[in-house]
């Protein structure tokens, strides 16, 4: 408690998009989910995580995952209290306790040892069956407002962001109007990998040659953390991104003012994209080849070398820093041959 209240206060703005000043997402109405304030004071370290939901859909997780919280507690804390109770009264020294060696069945008992856990069942069934439906990651997000397409392709050790309706593309920068449907396209360039972002919700997995979607909304303007949730190698911890929620308006300026300047991604600039490397900077694109996505995602351009083709004496390598090494002992560099 003491760390709360010495904890300082965010700051009511923070520069946005282009300079402007973008509202961070406040606290919840103290009206509103007063449910969940006893279970989310324990937790204060989880400030910008499922916890703090800015989205739909990670309203819904964290619905999910609270109420199986508060199910299983509904087990586990009369558990405990009747663990304490019976070993007070059926202590050694209690001469008032009833000793009876020859009990062998009670229905009462019995009754009340198959209830539990099948009441628990049943109430944790219907969460899977809401988590599984409701939140289902291919179902559009009901709005008045037309879905935003957004291609994802996970390479070594970064993002790829592809708006095919713009014509632009990003690295390690995701950009999204507040308010607005996402529908996401992923794939991976190479090994298997995880698409995050605890704000938003709903982590989805993406591999290579195989393609996936997920449906994701930013009910507010912020700036909220994206990550890879899957070792993938040496650049797993970098692996990270930012996404701005901004307004239509801004989201608009944005596309534009990449259209107006930056550089050109087509396949001979992305195959150098595709090369294994650790903290790269977020990078945009002012034109991107049409059809670049599902070139990537049919494996018409070729994988990532990833860990196996990286390999030196039978020995999975998911260093980049090892190349040179694992070049010189078998004569053989993945990357240079995947530039040609």
């Amino acid at each position: 408690m003491e760390s709360a209240k010495n904890a300082r206060p965010k700051d009511a703005s923070s520069p946005g998009l282009l300079g402007e000043p973008v509202l961070l997402p406040s606290s919840p109405k103290p009206g509103r989910q007063l449910l969940w304030v006893p279970a989310i004071a324990f937790f204060p370290g989880c400030a910008g995580g499922v916890l703090d939901p800015q989205g739909p859909i990670g309203s819904g997780n964290r619905t999910i995952l609270l109420n199986s919280l508060a199910v299983m507690l509904v087990i586990v804390v009369p558990t405990l209290v009747a663990l304490l109770a019976f070993a007070w009264k059926f202590r050694a020294s209690n001469s008032n306790a009833r000793y009876d060696p020859e009990f062998t069945y009670s229905g009462r008992i019995e009754l009340i040892v198959w209830s539990i856990p099948t009441l628990t069942i049943f109430f944790l069934g219907g969460l899977i069956y809401y988590g599984s439906y409701q939140l289902d990651p291919r179902k559009p997000i009901p709005s008045a407002q037309p879905p935003l397409d957004i291609q994802v392709v996970a390479l070594d050790w970064k993002w790829l962001f592809l708006y095919p309706e713009q014509g632009v593309g990003a690295v390690n920068q995701l950009v999204i109007p507040a308010g607005v449907p996402v529908h996401f396209k992923l794939t991976s360039a190479s090994v298997m990998n995880t698409f995050f972002v605890p704000q938003l919700g709903s982590m989805v997995y993406v591999m290579n040659g195989m393609q996936t979607e997920l449906h994701l909304q930013a009910d507010r303007e912020g700036s909220f953390y994206g990550q890879s949730a899957h070792f993938s190698g040496d650049g797993f911890s970098d692996m990270n991104f930012s996404v701005s929620a901004v307004s239509a308006d801004a989201f608009a300026r944005w596309a534009s003012s990449l259209r107006g300047g930056g550089g050109v991604l087509n396949a001979n600039a992305y195959r150098e994209l595709a090369r294994q490397s650790t903290n790269v900077p977020p990078s945009t694109f002012g034109h991107v080849q049409p059809g670049l996505f599902d070139a990537v995602a049919q494996q018409t351009l070729p994988p990532g070398p990833g860990p196996a083709e990286s390999a030196a004496g039978g020995e999975p390598q998911v260093s980049p820093k090892a190349l040179p090494a694992a070049a010189a002992a078998t004569g053989h560099h993945p990357q240079a041959e995947g530039a040609q």
